[in-house]
């Protein structure tokens, strides 16, 4: 088996796990990679594998219908792809899109199971990411109806900075304008707003955040109150 302990440790649920029980679950492991645009997984449908993103990020999208979807959640390095059979569901309630290409570890759906059956440690600390996530997609849903795009933006670009581990990104206007579930003519005001102000410099696609204190001030409050869950449960 490959050296798999620097990549686990990247993923903060894997480097979580007592050694004993992270050389079991990583034997049953393989590192992939996932490039922009994969689709993990699609809503209905059943979960084959399970993802670990150690420096990828994954989007998990509601569909309103054919034609259109908005962002509910987010999983980077802090989670994991698949979270619904954790809960004993062998289907998939949201679409999973690679939205930053990287890394992540990757075990069979049904491996998984019988990992999680065996493994106390490992259920405990993946119920707690199902309760964080559940506070994310709530958390997500009120922001979309309640904030304005310029604040969302500012807490969409925190959290991918978190996630990432990184301030520069490559993401179009188009994309975002996607994510958010807002016209594309409103995420380029958000972003010429946030550039005027200079918390972050933006030219092509390519994202820079400037001031990160500056943009957690933007930023509207689901921010921090996501992040502070998942300190204190995690």
């Amino acid at each position: 088996m490959p050296n798999l302990k620097p990549i686990s440790a990247e993923n903060t649920l894997l480097s979580a796990l007592p050694d004993r029980d992270l050389k079991r679950l990583l034997a049953a492991m393989a590192t992939v990679t996932l490039t922009f645009g994969d689709v993990l997984c699609e809503a209905g449908q059943r979960i084959r594998h399970v993802y670990f993103p150690t420096d990828s990020l994954v989007s998990l999208l509601t569909l309103v219908d054919a034609h259109r979807s908005l962002e509910v959640g987010l999983v980077g390095r802090e989670g994991m792809v698949g979270v619904a059979l954790v809960l004993g569901v062998a289907t998939s309630p949201v679409h999973a899109l690679v939205q930053g290409s990287g890394s992540a570890l990757r075990i069979d759906a049904a491996r998984f199971r019988r990992e999680l059956t065996n493994c106390k440690p490992l259920q405990v600390i993946l119920h707690r990411y199902a309760h964080v996530l559940m506070v994310q997609v709530s958390q997500t849903a009120a922001c979309n109806r309640f904030h304005g795009v310029e604040a969302r933006l500012a807490r969409w670009l925190l959290m991918t900075r978190d996630r990432m581990r990184s301030r520069h990104f490559h993401l179009t206007q188009e994309f975002l304008a996607h994510m958010l579930g807002v016209r594309r003519v409103g995420v380029t005001n958000a972003a010429q707003t946030l550039k005027r102000r200079k918390l972050i410099d933006y030219n092509r696609g390519n994202i820079s955040i400037i001031d990160e204190t500056g943009l957690e001030s933007a930023s509207c409050s689901c921010y921090e109150k996501v992040k502070g869950v998942a300190r204190q449960i995690l």
